[in-house]
């Protein structure tokens, strides 16, 4: 693995690591639905969708506990509790996004229930959950593989998570030119939308260093998960990875 986790530059240690990133995100919280649409040309949502396809099953059992965490904006959130037609709950470490997620769920008059916490250290009782969900979350956590072994905790003997990611496209000519696009026009047009330029230079260096679909899916069976499995989207700039109890 080429880190334990992300590494902002210029911060050390695990504490400050995620201090670093609440902050972050804390500043954008207010454009970051209109970035990530605008930057990725509204492919996120399909995205979204494909995730939530792959986890019907459980989602659609009126028992299963489920749980979005880095659950940001909440878009994931909103999706899932759609395809399941009930509350489910979502949380997230970072304050400005939980209030732009709770807006969102009054505005659409849903269910779900929204907690503070950080994922590396969730409030949840062992083997308690059926299903857990992460979109665009894991790169960004202090210490990946304590991240994978607190899903693997909270999660009941059958039980799933569903992690959704920015990954390394296989092809290399295609990997160049979404390399230049990620690492040269990305970050203009986040800073000039955000207001933030160091957040759209962390973001596409993040994805640089996380790791790829296939190391990924082997330090998730490291840390305790069975049956792992990733689907590749659009070209391989996103992965799905499903991994069971």
């Amino acid at each position: 693995m080429k880190q334990a986790g992300t590494t902002p530059a210029g911060v050390q240690g695990e504490e400050q690591t995620a201090r670093w990133v609440r902050e972050m995100f804390g500043g954008v919280a207010g454009r970051y639905d209109l970035l990530n649409h605008v930057l990725s040309l509204n492919i996120d949502k399909l995205w979204r969708a494909r995730t939530v396809k792959r986890v019907l099953p459980i989602l659609r059992r009126p028992d299963a506990q489920v749980l979005d965490i880095c659950c940001g904006t909440g878009d994931l959130l909103i999706a899932l509790e759609k395809a399941a037609g009930r509350r489910l709950l979502g949380s997230d470490f970072c304050h400005p996004m939980l209030r732009e997620a709770g807006e969102k769920i009054v505005k659409r008059q849903m269910g779900s229930a929204l907690f503070e916490s950080d994922a590396l250290r969730l409030p949840v009782k062992d083997a308690s959950l059926d299903l857990i969900t992460v979109a665009f979350g894991v790169r960004n956590f202090a210490n990946y593989r304590k991240g994978f072994e607190e899903m693997r905790r909270v999660l009941r003997p059958g039980g799933m998570a569903a992690i959704l990611e920015f990954s390394q496209p296989p092809n290399p000519l295609f990997a160049r030119l979404y390399g230049f696009y990620s690492m040269k026009v990305l970050p203009r047009i986040g800073a000039a939308v955000s207001g933030s330029a160091k957040a759209y230079e962390y973001l596409p260096d993040s994805v640089r260093k996380f790791p790829d679909a296939p190391e990924l899916a082997v330090i998730l069976k490291e840390c305790g998960f069975g049956q792992v499995e990733f689907e590749r989207m659009t070209f391989g700039i996103v992965a799905l990875h499903l991994a069971r109890v």
